[in-house]
């Protein structure tokens, strides 16, 4: 099964929310369509960023990377409701490397 990563920045909570939320409405979105293989917080460039792997059933290229998309997208939306997020990332697993998708 093809491997998938998403980098999202996140730059702020919403009031009530607790840090914690912002991972667990992440993963719990993205979870509800593709297996998460790992979820991590990273500081790029001072920002905190959410790093997740995932792997989308196979098919055939063009619809895998459609669908990580489309699931990155619902991932987001569902961080939103929590936090406030900047850039979005998509990344394939391809002959050892991380290629934007």
């Amino acid at each position: 099964m093809p491997s998938f990563q998403t980098r999202l920045k996140i730059t702020g909570l919403k009031p009530g929310n607790a840090p914690e939320a912002v991972m667990a409405a992440a993963v719990e979105a993205l979870g509800t369509r593709h297996h998460v293989e790992s979820n991590q917080l990273q500081i790029a460039g001072g920002v905190p960023e959410l790093n997740l792997r995932f792997l989308v059933e196979a098919t055939e290229f063009t619809g895998e990377n459609n669908q990580a998309r489309e699931s990155a997208a619902m991932m987001r939306d569902a961080v939103e409701r929590v936090a406030v997020t900047g850039t979005l990332l998509v990344l394939r697993r391809s002959r050892g490397r991380w290629a934007p998708v």
